[in-house]
This record gives structure tokens, sequence and C-alpha cells, in this order.
């Protein structure tokens, strides 16, 4: 079996008889729900900055909906060419794609907590409660780059990246790439673009919903991990081998 670790967001890739993964060909269908995905995403993400803000005059929002956009956009292209069925699966997205009911809560406040990771920062900005250096922020926008291009080499190492919770039958664990330091990039990726996300629009009250996000994530990877070791072959001898789940020699 192969593993598919969920992240929530933005495919599914079939396994041949030795489990190796073949890339699925875009389809209209599929290009123009992903392409409608990404422009309605640039769309609230850019009103969620702006309106809330205030005003037009925040150049950390302008950079960070640039650097996210452009990182997101490339990513979605890429594998709409090079492998549709991963954008497939990834656009199978919210509770009812889970089949726990932890996890269903999960796919409802990972969302809330992204809106409040934008929103709160952008509040901050209207009424100046807090605020870091321009350096800093400008480091900010390095490291959304940062986690999402780990993203980006979690879903070229394993094109079974689902955003739910599954395994499917003839798949096999994926122990190598960034799967050889963590058992869950995915997850450590998304963190790493989370926490800098406050950061890069200039706000350390920001901060406060990704401590939700994180705590929501690390539940999320118990359980999941209580259902790979029931449901995949081959994960409790993955778990011996790599022993940190997110965070490398911490946990």
């Amino acid at each position: 079996m192969t593993r598919r670790e969920s992240g929530g967001g933005v495919g599914f890739s079939f396994a041949g008889p030795d489990g190796s993964r073949r890339a699925g060909v875009s389809t209209p269908g599929t290009t123009r729900q992903a392409l409608a995905g990404l422009a309605a995403l640039a769309v609230v993400l850019w009103l969620a900055l702006f309106l809330t803000a205030g005003s037009l005059a925040f150049w950390q929002a302008w950079a960070y909906w640039l650097v996210f956009m452009a990182s997101v956009t490339a990513i979605s292209v890429y594998f709409l060419k090079k492998d549709a069925t991963l954008i497939e699966s990834r656009l199978k997205v919210g509770p009812g794609v889970e089949e726990e009911r932890g996890q269903k809560l999960a796919q409802v406040l990972l969302p809330l907590f992204f809106v409040l990771l934008i929103i709160v920062p952008s509040l901050d900005h209207r009424f100046r409660w807090s605020g870091v250096p321009d350096y800093l922020a400008v480091l900010g926008d390095v490291f959304v780059a940062v986690g999402l291009a780990i993203i980006f080499l979690v879903f070229m190492e394993n094109g079974f990246a689902s955003a739910a919770i599954e395994v499917n039958e003839g798949q096999r664990v994926i122990s190598t790439g960034p799967y050889g330091v963590v058992r869950h990039p995915m997850y450590a990726g998304a963190l790493v673009m989370l926490l800098f996300t406050p950061i890069a629009l200039g706000s350390l009250w920001g901060l406060l919903p990704f401590l939700g996000m994180f705590a929501v994530i690390a539940l999320r990877i118990r359980g999941e991990e209580r259902f790979l070791v029931k449901s995949l072959s081959g994960y409790g001898e993955y778990r011996r081998k790599v022993r940190h789940r997110l965070i490398p020699f911490l946990w």
C-alpha cells in the first residue's frame, strides 16, 4: 500500500503493479475547476487582506499576496501538466471527504484559522496594534515561499497526497525524500508557510491564530497515524525508522 498523506486544501494518482505512480492527463473539466479555484482564491485572499485593512497602502499585503499566489499557481500549473490526477484529488476537500468525526471537525477548523491568520494581521495593520521591522516582513515572504516549496517537493515524491485521510488498495509506504526526514512533511511545509504568514504581513498578533492551527494539525496527525497503523501495511516499521512526525529532533 502507498501512504496518502492528507493536508487539506489545493489530487489522486494511480499505482501500477510495482506501486509506482502513473500521472494522469489533465482533462478540460479538471483544468477549468483548478483554474477557477485559483482565481477564486486570489480574489478572496485579496479582499480579506485589503478590505479588512481598510487601505491599499499595505505593501506587506501586496508582497504576501503576490508571493503566495505566484507559488500556488506555479505548483498547480506544473501538476496540471505533469500529474493532473494529483490536482484532481486535492480538489476534493471539506468535512464530507472524511470518515471520522474528529477529522471532519479539523476540515472545518483549519480553513477558519487560516482566515483568521489573514484577517487578524490586516486588522493589526489598520489599528496599529503591533508591527515588525520591514526586513522581517520580507524574510517572512521568503519563508512563505520556502514552506510552499516543501509542499511542492512532497507532491513530487508522493503523488498520492490526498486532501483526505485514506489508503487505497495496491499502495505502498513512501519513505524517501522529505518522508525520510519527518513522517508528515506536507504538514511541516504548511506550518512553515503559516508561521511566517503573519510576520510577512507585519503582525505579531497574527501569531495567535497560528497557535490554534498548530494545535488542530497536531491532533489531526495523531488521528491520521492511528488510522495508518491499522490500515497501511508497513507503516509501523516506517514509524520506527523515521522517529519524528513533524519537527526534526523535537516531535
